[in-house]
């Protein structure tokens, strides 16, 4: 069977996330930078004509971006290999989703562009490969404009003493986990691993400056990221731990409350405050029809941690994914729901599931669009 072509690229964020899903699926791929010819006159257009990775290409043609819609097709595709049965770990599994994909990048992109010493040349590197031969002279503009980015995610130097400060808490509470478990509900990953992968790999398990960080704090979790890329299991050092299971009977380990509760302190107040800015604007969008493209950002939106004002873009994205944890809790048995909420008040995050936007999002012809 020809394989699938991913378009990515190492130092991606979100590429990890597609790519590791591929790995541990068995899914055979061959990873192709976005600039080749092929890509633009054939991919591109079939992919809502947005320049984003990660994007596939199957065999017969159909092309999908993004990479929780790569991670759908092929789990839908597959009977679903990396799905929770029992609700409590499926909701976490989901909420790790979230947590990982959009919670994380702060830290990801203050660690990646805000220690050049360390990182520069390495990152000009990776940069200058993505480009065409005739344009690797702009690789650097590229880079400025990536710079700016971690800024407009609140990575400020105001900001960089609380940035770091939850991180190497979530390093110890994460380290913590990863000594007793391969993944983060058991034997085997799931949807929530994923989600987390994408910004502890390509950027703060892989760049030069949080790389050498996790190594010297957090071992366990560096073979986490490790285990999270290779095909097998590379589990050995944990001879009692559940053969290529989930944990039983819905178990959900203290170390993953732990970790909940870390990342919770932040990502609470900024989903509260960008769900009322978003909510804001669009109640001034008179013309916004269904089907309409979703921006990437809509604004800023001020919160507070731990004393220390934090402006970070508000992404309409971060409620698409918050949506199916949402909708998860409330497709529950009563008993289940209420054991769930019992748990989500338990990791301090009960609260995300009242933060909700005033129009939904969908995907229409590979984009996320206002329904």
């Amino acid at each position: 069977m020809e394989p699938v072509t991913l378009y990515g690229a190492p130092h991606s964020l979100y590429t990890g996330r597609a790519r590791s899903y591929l790995v541990k699926a068995g899914i055979a791929y061959r990873e192709r930078f976005p600039k080749t010819q092929h890509f633009k006159e054939h991919v591109l257009p079939k992919a809502g004509g947005r320049q984003s990775i990660p994007t596939v290409e199957l065999a017969d043609g159909t092309v999908i971006r993004d990479g929780a819609a790569i991670i759908d097709h092929f789990e839908a595709a597959g009977g679903h290999p990396f799905a929770l049965l029992t609700p409590r770990q499926r909701v976490l599994s989901l909420l790790f989703d979230v947590t990982g994909a959009e919670g994380l990048l702060r830290p990801a992109m203050h660690y990646r562009w805000n220690f050049d010493e360390m990182n520069l040349d390495f990152l000009r590197t990776h940069f200058q490969m993505l480009m065409p031969t005739e344009m690797q002279a702009q690789a650097d503009e590229r880079m400025r404009q990536m710079r700016e980015a971690g800024v407009a995610f609140g990575a400020v130097p105001e900001t960089f003493s609380v940035v770091e400060s939850l991180y190497e808490g979530l390093l110890e509470k994460m380290n913590a986990h990863f000594a007793d478990q391969p993944y983060l509900l058991g034997g085997k990953p799931c949807i929530g691993d994923f989600g987390m992968i994408a910004p502890l790999f390509a950027h703060l398990g892989r760049d030069p400056k949080p790389l050498a960080l996790m190594q010297a704090r957090a071992p366990h979790l560096y073979r986490w990221v490790e285990r999270m890329n290779r095909l097998d299991d590379d589990r050995g050092e944990f001879a009692e731990a559940e053969d290529g299971g989930y944990l039983a009977d819905d178990e959900i380990p203290d170390s993953v409350v732990a970790i909940l509760r870390q990342l919770a302190i932040d990502f609470v107040p900024e989903t509260k405050a960008a769900a009322q800015c978003i909510n804001d604007w669009l109640a001034q969008q008179d013309s916004l029809a269904a089907g309409t493209e979703v921006i990437r950002g809509v604004g800023l939106a001020p919160f507070t941690v731990e004393g220390t004002t934090i402006n970070a873009l508000a992404h309409p994205y971060r409620f698409y994914l918050l949506t199916r944890v949402q909708d998860e809790v409330s497709g529950l048995s009563e008993s289940a729901r209420a054991e769930v909420l019992e748990l989500l008040e338990r990791c301090e995050m009960a609260d995300i599931l009242n933060f909700r936007l005033t129009r939904g999002i969908g995907r229409e012809n590979n984009l996320e669009v206002w329904l």
